[in-house]
């Protein structure tokens, strides 16, 4: 089977412990693929609060934030990234097909920026829905959610099989067995033509960001696992009824709000 092999940018490897709060998959088993948004200022993951099925974290308008990936698995993912719709990589309307980030084995990236060359990233910021990347590309229906698409790469080439041995068996028998192994071949073939069918954030100031160039061929045209996470502000999350909405506090007189002495004299009228 001819395949396709497409090069891929070799996320740098992040130095320093991966803080707690990871990702739940889609579909079983479960992702290898642990995944987070970080507040840049305080280096603290948003929570993630779940709603009907949902995923959320509040972001605060201006702030910089960067997504935390982690092969926790024992081989290479690629991780094709969307934000607000839009690919980190490319800046393409995201699709699965397209490029990525391709992490080792254990391997721990902040990814913290559109990417804009091998060197540099145009940071990730928390803005205003018309102030988004997305937005101003005119692009504004998916801005609000977070999404990846993680890949598994492809096995090797099996080794090939045996030449078949030439014996006297009668005619019709090996008229039977050429019969079986062409429909074994056709089911092959249809294995593998299956395996080849199947708040915003803003472009905010130049950071350097280094990667490598590398090859990675998928396992399969589809992702293995895909997982979204929804984000906006905290009020709007409370309005949505995602978060609580916070207790108001009731005004009530105090009748001994002063301490102890005699009656003053009203000031004068002023006339």
């Amino acid at each position: 089977m001819t395949r396709t092999r497409r090069t891929f940018l070799l996320a740098a490897a992040l130095l320093g412990s991966l803080s707690s709060g990871c990702a739940q998959a889609i579909s079983p088993p479960p992702a290898p693929l642990d995944w987070q948004l970080i507040d840049r200022a305080s280096g603290q993951a948003l929570p993630r609060h779940w709603h009907r099925g949902r995923g959320y974290s509040a972001g605060e308008p201006g702030s910089r934030y960067a997504i935390r990936l982690h092969n926790r698995g024992g081989e290479r993912l690629l991780v094709v990234l969307s934000v607000d719709g839009v690919n980190v990589v490319s800046g393409e309307t995201a699709a699965w097909h397209q490029t990525g980030y391709v992490l080792d084995p254990g391997q721990v990236a902040d990814i913290a920026g559109w990417r804009k060359s091998d060197s540099q990233v145009a940071a990730f910021e928390f803005a205003a829905l018309r102030d988004s990347y997305a937005a101003r590309t005119g692009r504004p229906d998916h801005v609000g959610v977070i999404g990846v698409a993680v890949f598994q790469e492809a096995l090797p080439e099996p080794p090939p099989l045996p030449a078949p041995q030439v014996n006297a068996a009668p005619a019709a028998e090996a008229a039977a067995r050429d019969q079986l192994a062409s429909q074994a071949a056709g089911k092959s073939g249809d294995a593998r033509a299956e395996r080849r069918e199947r708040l915003g954030t803003a472009h905010g100031q130049r950071e350097w960001s280094p990667v490598s160039r590398t090859d990675f061929e998928r396992r399969s045209a589809q992702p293995a696992w895909v997982q979204q996470l929804w984000y906006d502000s905290r009020a709007n999350l409370v309005a949505q009824g995602v978060l609580p909405r916070p207790p108001v506090a009731q005004w009530t007189p105090n009748a001994f709000p002063a301490s102890p002495g005699y009656v003053p004299d009203p000031p004068a009228r002023g006339w």
